[in-house]
């Protein structure tokens, strides 16, 4: 998924005034940015030696989806005796016993056969985007929709051992989408307690890192994130603090400052939430050292945990 166009917001000054959401940023991502610098002192693990130098910022690339050649043309790796994944079977107590989450995983295998379904134009408040795009791929062909399904099923098992309620916006199992729209609505009819989108970027070579992508206080049309702003900071905070932690991936070194933080006025399922939710990018597929990780099942449930268990510290918090 790409991140440039109309609406991006960089991250902004905060102000003197430390409400709860700055407290968190204060507690959290400077803690997190700080284990990975030790993490990667030592060499760092996850099959890519360490995650290399923080480059300055740079402008990511357009790159934004996978041709069908792509994505069809090399088969997802495979999973090996440690790549197993966790069982499904939900806790029947557990410290989330009575909490919703909502996982959406970006795109959908599929949408590469339905172009003119998914690009139809949608309302998402501050004007009309596209229902859904195909999604990137790393050079080798893995595709991203199958990477945000794969993550998806691994954050289900963990979160549903803490006696969550999980619910997943799609499930490999509709032809194409659902639409961006649809994605929200999916979250609000649950009365979600946290949502979370599932990406990997596409950016250019040598951007590397993931980042955790906010709403921004929209109020048009059926949008009216003012209500979310400040839960989803605190929900993003804290996945973007145990995603360093658990997987020892940097922040992103080409958006967001070395926060790992972006805020973003222009994603529909963002725009028309109700309930706290964010995005995560993963990482970026078009960066072979990122795609290294990203197609390693044992990366990719680091990367399941990482997530969950910022969910868990938002939901408990």
């Amino acid at each position: 998924m790409s991140y440039t166009g109309p609406g991006f917001d960089p991250p902004q000054p905060r102000r003197s005034r430390r409400g709860p959401l700055t407290v968190a940023l204060v507690a959290l991502v400077p803690g997190a940015l700080l284990g990975w610098a030790v993490y990667a002192a030592v060499g760092g693990s996850g099959g890519d030696e360490g995650t290399g130098s923080a480059a300055a910022p740079t402008s990511p690339s357009a790159s934004a989806s996978a041709s069908t050649s792509s994505r069809t043309s090399s088969p997802a790796p495979s999973a090996s005796s440690e790549d197993e994944k966790p069982s499904a079977s939900a806790a029947a107590g557990g410290p989330l016993r009575g909490k919703v989450v909502v996982i959406d995983p970006g795109h959908n295998p599929e949408n590469f056969k339905h172009t003119a379904e998914i690009n139809r134009q949608v309302d998402i408040g501050t004007n009309r985007k596209e229902c859904d795009t195909t999604g990137t791929s790393t050079d080798d062909g893995y595709a991203e929709a199958d990477f945000t399904l794969d993550v998806a099923h691994r954050m289900r098992a963990l979160l549903e051992k803490q006696g969550a309620t999980v619910k997943l916006t799609q499930d490999g199992d509709r032809p194409f989408g659902p639409c961006v729209d649809e994605r929200a609505r999916i979250g609000n009819r649950a009365k979600a307690d946290a949502v979370v989108s599932i990406h990997a970027d596409g950016s250019g070579t040598g951007n590397r890192g993931f980042h955790v992508i906010l709403p921004g206080a929209v109020r048009a049309g059926a949008a009216d994130t003012r209500a979310i702003v400040e839960p989803s900071g605190d929900l993003g905070t804290r996945i973007a603090g145990n995603f360093v932690r658990v997987t020892g991936s940097a922040p992103s070194n080409y958006v967001g400052g070395g926060t790992g933080l972006v805020t973003r006025k222009d994603l529909g399922g963002l725009n028309l939430s109700t309930v706290p939710k964010v995005f995560i990018e993963c990482g970026n597929m078009r960066d072979s050292k990122d795609a290294a990780l990203l197609t390693s099942g044992a990366w990719r449930q680091k990367a399941a945990q990482g997530i969950s268990d910022g969910i868990v510290s938002f939901l408990r918090g």
